[in-house]
C-alpha cells in the first residue's frame, strides 16, 4: 500500500503542475519577455502582445487539460489499488509517460493560435 501511495503522489505531479501553472499564466503573465521561465517560443517572444497572448492561451489550455489528466490519472491509479509493486511501478511509469503528451502537446494549438492572430512580425491581424 505504501508503494501505491508513493506512485499515486508521483503520478499526480504533472497534472497538478499543469493546473497550477495554467492558473498562474492565465492570471499573471510574466511582466518581461525573458529566457528563464514562461512560454518561450520564437513567436511568443516577438513582442509584449504575443507574449501576453501566448501565456493566457497556453495557461487556459494547461488548466483545462490538467484537470482532465488529473481525473484520468486518479481513475487509473485507483484501478491499480491492491496490485503487486511491479504492476504498480510499471503502469505508474506508463501513466506518467502518457501524461507528457498533453503536457507538451499544448504547444501545437498555442502556436497555431499565435499564427492565426499575429503575422510573422508579431503584429495583430
Amino acid at each position: 500500500m505504501g508503494f501505491w501511495i508513493f506512485m499515486m503522489v508521483m503520478s499526480l505531479l504533472i497534472p497538478l503542475s499543469m493546473i497550477g501553472f495554467g492558473t498562474y499564466f492565465r492570471k499573471k503573465v510574466p511582466k518581461k519577455i525573458n529566457y528563464l521561465y514562461g512560454y518561450r517560443t520564437p513567436m511568443s517572444m516577438k513582442n509584449k502582445d504575443t507574449w501576453d497572448f501566448a501565456h493566457r492561451y497556453f495557461g487556459r489550455l494547461w488548466f483545462i487539460m490538467g484537470w482532465i489528466v488529473l481525473f484520468i490519472t486518479i481513475l487509473a491509479m485507483i484501478a491499480l489499488l491492491g496490485k503487486d509493486t511491479d504492476t504498480i511501478g510499471n503502469l505508474g511509469a506508463i501513466i506518467t509517460l502518457l501524461q507528457c503528451i498533453p503536457l507538451l502537446g499544448e504547444i501545437i494549438p498555442t502556436e497555431r493560435a499565435l499564427k492565426k492572430n499575429f503575422d510573422e512580425d508579431g503584429n495583430r491581424r
